[in-house]
């Protein structure tokens, strides 16, 4: 999506995205995962949206586009359709209204649902897993073009090119208050953008730096077949938020004396969530709290990964 919104914004001046009410998607694609409010707060932290409109309605006209003032509208090159077979964007693209932008390759929202659903261990491998997985993989990934959601594999492949499309470039400046945050950031969700604003708010030039965890070291901490998406998509899933200005690929458990110091580190956060010990059971951020630099941050959301797993498989089962 947030790939989708930064093509969308190269196209023009002024970003406008139109999201749906829960009520619009239950009728034509299903049950959301997110609630409205939710959905609209997650894409006004997109740093390439400059505005939203709530309550957009499913199919796009020419009055909604005039409504906003818009030249035109973008939709990704995969169609999409009404409940009743037509194309969504039939009216607006014989007004010479519309313009098209590339999907994403190797991700999409049914194949991460997918990867929540196997719940296996062996989703960032090709590791054969228990078989009392397999019950949930009956019709996931069997579109025209799907692979097997068993494999669970990402199928994104990063690039230099994309990780420069998506960084601010922007090195800290003097006077600016360097703020380290790290974790998972897994299935990026409103939970972290609000921890992220909450962070963001504490100092009149803030620059965040966001750490995140290896895949392995996630999942010796998060268990079960955390994390769902792999460092790539997470990379670029954090870059996207528009509080957060550099990420640290791969960074260390520990937030360590030679990291504060290499990036001058003024403040670390950690939100409400538990801190599990290192390795060899000592406190990941024990350096920060020696230096007097360590606050918790409440961001006020509840809203955590395995929470919306739940939702996700709430949802398939009254499906």
């Amino acid at each position: 999506h947030s790939n989708q919104l930064r093509q969308a914004r190269a196209m023009g001046d002024y970003l406008i995205v139109g999201v749906h009410t829960d009520e619009e998607i239950a009728k034509h694609k299903g049950p959301p995962v997110f609630t409205q409010e939710e959905r609209y707060k997650m894409v006004q932290a997109i740093k390439w949206v400059d505005e939203i409109a709530p309550g957009a309605p499913y199919v796009t006209t020419l009055e909604t586009l005039d409504k906003y003032s818009c030249d035109f509208c973008v939709h990704g090159d995969d169609i999409t359709l009404t409940i009743d077979g037509k194309d969504t964007y039939e009216e607006v693209k014989t007004a010479g209204r519309y313009r098209e932008c590339k999907r994403t390759q190797g991700v999409s929202t049914t194949d991460l649902v997918g990867r929540m659903l196997l719940m296996t261990k062996a989703h960032h491998s090709n590791i054969d897993e228990d078989l009392d997985y397999r019950k949930h993989t009956d019709n996931f990934g069997k579109g025209p073009k799907g692979h097997s959601p068993w494999t669970g594999v990402s199928q994104f492949l990063q690039t230099s090119q994309k990780i420069i499309q998506f960084a601010s470039g922007k090195e800290p400046q003097p006077g600016d208050t360097i703020i380290y945050v790290a974790g998972a950031f897994d299935l990026f969700h409103i939970g972290h953008v609000d921890f992220l604003e909450k962070v963001h708010q504490l100092a009149e030039k803030p620059y965040i730096i966001a750490g995140l965890h290896f895949d392995q070291e996630v999942n010796r901490y998060k268990g079960k077949n955390y994390p769902i998406m792999n460092i790539h998509e997470r990379t670029l899933s954090v870059l996207a938020c528009r509080y957060v200005s550099e990420v640290v690929i791969g960074a260390p458990y520990a937030v360590t004396a030679d990291l504060l110091d290499h990036f001058r580190v003024t403040l670390v956060c950690h939100g409400m969530t538990e801190v599990v010990p290192d390795k060899d059971g000592s406190d990941p951020y024990e350096e920060p709290k020696r230096r007097g630099i360590f606050q918790l941050v409440d961001s006020g959301s509840n809203l955590t990964t395995d929470l919306i797993v739940q939702r996700i498989i709430k949802n398939r089962l009254a499906f």
